[in-house]
């Protein structure tokens, strides 16, 4: 008799404050064979704050075509697995994203593919920003070099707001893009989202930047910046 295909469940995990993780969540994350994890060491922090024993693996952007292979291999055995993300909901400008297509390529129809909401920067930033978001466009992280411009004249033509993400080292360089394409929209730039020093950005490009130019405390973090005309 055949084994029945195993579940791969995606599962939101925090994106700062360890409290922002579901019931669900932890119930499947102690149930599951095995747990994918972007960095172990990370995902384990949150493991031992909820008592979480299970085994744990590395499954990242690098990850070989054999790991690949082996997850396949456990699902095809009937093993339940996890994946999570260092933080928020994989698969959403995520590596992980290539391990549900592979599975998906595999398994067809029969694939058991379950989400675990959660945590999302994308949508906790929309949620609080104070601009209507009915309709939007999402980026992900942009280019580090090539095409990254031409996003920025694309951005500037746009008549629905456009999202995207950015890292403290590029933040200012994305600012400064924004002023020199996109200097009559506005900005709302979430930072550091459900840590410590959370906070809210609002202003034209240029505003905003003179900001982060003079404190580079607040070039700190992760931000999820939003750009729109009205």
């Amino acid at each position: 008799m055949l084994n029945e295909i195993g579940t791969l469940y995606i599962v939101a995990t925090p994106i700062g404050n360890m409290e922002d993780i579901t019931l669900r969540a932890i119930r499947i994350l102690k149930e599951v064979d095995l747990i994918l994890c972007e960095d172990t060491r990370t995902t384990g922090k949150l493991l031992a704050r909820y008592e979480i024993k299970n085994k744990t693996s590395s499954y990242h952007a690098h990850s070989t075509k054999g790991k690949e292979t082996a997850i396949i291999k456990m699902l095809q055995d009937g093993k339940n697995i996890a994946m999570v993300s260092d933080a928020g909901t994989p698969c959403i400008s995520d590596p992980g994203i290539l391990l549900v297509q592979e599975v998906y390529k595999e398994f067809g129809v029969n694939a058991h593919v379950v989400p675990i909401p959660g945590a999302s920067a994308l949508i906790s930033a929309l949620s609080a920003c104070g601009v209507s978001m009915a309709q939007f466009s999402f980026l992900g992280f942009l280019p580090h070099k090539k095409g990254r411009e031409t996003i920025f004249k694309d951005v500037a033509i746009a008549t629905e707001p456009i999202v995207f993400y950015e890292s403290s080292h590029r933040i200012i360089k994305s600012l400064e893009s924004l002023e020199k394409y996109c200097t009559d929209k506005n900005i709302v730039i979430g930072r550091e989202l459900t840590k410590i020093y959370e906070e809210f950005l609002r202003g034209k490009p240029g505003e905003l930047l003179a900001i982060l130019s003079k404190d580079k405390n607040k070039q700190k973090g992760e931000f999820v910046v939003i750009v729109y005309t009205k």
